[in-house]
């Protein structure tokens, strides 16, 4: 039996997961997290195989979550479920330990064959996030200029870009807004952008929004 620790912020979306998972009749999800102290408090208590973990849950950032998850449980393997594209955080995520990288727009097949792939020790990522990771290694991957941003700065240019204000950014990610406005001011000062205009354009060029 593969055990699954589901963490994400949305309980409709943790049930369909559970709902999935289970009907496999190998696979169980054995704990659920609504944000990444949840997490940390289940992975210390729940004895699981599997993390399931979205990047975008309040408070602190998945990755970051990640990052402790594999500093605290270096055998545990952590699937990233998320809405971002792999534009944004496949590489990322994959360089921070993750056993794969897959979206919520995937199949319940694919998502199953994925949990079943790194429960056994493998990594599953896409064909699009493989050749992102050829071209690193081959030493041809382009380095944007948003590679020298911080997991948390990169969420913050995403939302401005589609639209968000601070004040919705900061209650998303439970932040204050002077933090979220630091972390503008951080963003615009490393692309050398002037404005939230600016942080569009150039997420939308970058392929970081659709």
């Amino acid at each position: 039996m593969i055990r699954v620790l589901v963490a994400d912020d949305h309980a409709l979306v943790r049930a369909g997961l559970k709902h999935i998972l289970g009907m496999t009749g190998e696979i169980k999800v054995v704990g659920e997290a609504c944000n990444g102290q949840e997490v940390m408090v289940e992975a210390r208590h729940t004895p699981c195989d599997v993390v399931l973990l979205d990047i975008g849950m309040p408070g602190r950032s998945g990755l970051d979550v990640l990052k402790q998850l594999r500093a605290e449980h270096p055998g545990l393997a952590v699937l990233i479920l998320t809405m971002y594209p792999e534009e944004q955080y496949a590489v990322r995520a994959l360089r921070a330990g993750a056993a794969g990288y897959l979206t919520k727009d995937s199949g319940p097949d694919e998502l199953v064959n994925a949990v079943r792939k790194v429960a056994s020790g493998g990594r599953y990522v896409s064909m699009r996030t493989a050749e992102s990771l050829a071209f690193e290694v081959q030493g041809r991957f382009r380095q944007s200029p948003h590679e020298a941003l911080s997991d948390r700065e990169l969420q913050v240019l995403c939302m401005i870009a589609r639209g968000k204000t601070v004040k919705e950014i900061a209650k998303e990610l439970t932040l204050s807004p002077k933090t979220v406005s630091t972390y503008r001011s951080r963003v615009l000062a490393k692309l050398s952008l002037r404005n939230n205009s600016e942080i569009a354009y150039y997420a939308v060029k970058e392929g970081l929004v659709d």
